[in-house]
């Protein structure tokens, strides 16, 4: 029998999901190292690799948080594909992104710091939740703000920003997984049937 989207969306909304973001801080971190080791053009070049195998690292960082993007035992979910949906819209930003690093390279983490972590806010939609909501919003104004303020180390303080935004994220996401698990210390039906 085909699951209602409703029923979809509750069984999305009950998964982990710490594997993309995972990938996300990752992915962000190299890009800051990048930018304190390597001349702008090899940290912008840092950064197009490291932002365009997020996907990648989370699909294998999701066997390790039990997610496991490639079971092709689960149902499909539509929700997966409005993941995938959102996954290329962030790639379609690099066709502004490029232009403005072709005349300014210091613009690209600001341009893909902020044009991809907008595909946070549907998230928070399907979740019912508003990490997503706080994610985007924290991430673009925090990504502005270190751009104007540290125009000579913009390679690394809005991927840090970004880092950080991932880390408050992450907590939130697990903290939320956590509190839909049955709990352990929940007393049993037999527990408390009494003689």
């Amino acid at each position: 029998m085909e699951r209602s989207l409703e029923e979809q969306r509750l069984e999305y909304s009950r998964r982990r999901l710490l594997a993309m973001p995972l990938a996300g801080l990752l992915a962000w971190l190299a890009v800051a190292v990048a930018g304190a080791t390597l001349n702008t053009f090899g940290a912008a070049m840092a950064l197009f690799v490291a932002t365009g195998s997020i996907v990648y690292l989370g699909i294998g960082l999701s066997k390790l948080t039990g997610e496991n993007f490639t079971d092709r035992s689960r149902p499909k979910n539509a929700f997966d594909a409005l993941f995938m949906h959102t996954v290329a819209m962030s790639l379609g930003v690099y066709a502004i992104a490029i232009p403005f690093f072709m005349q300014d390279a210091t613009s690209l983490p600001l341009s893909v710091g902020i044009l991809t972590g907008l595909m946070w806010l549907p998230l928070s939609w399907v979740l019912r939740h508003p990490v997503g909501l706080w994610h985007a919003g924290l991430r673009v104004g925090g990504v502005l703000v270190a751009w104007l303020a540290f125009p000579e180390h913009r390679f690394v303080a809005v991927p840090l920003v970004i880092v950080a935004v991932y880390a408050g994220t992450l907590v939130v996401l697990e903290r939320r997984w956590r509190s839909l698990q049955p709990s352990a210390a929940a007393p049993s039906a037999a527990a408390t049937v009494t003689a």
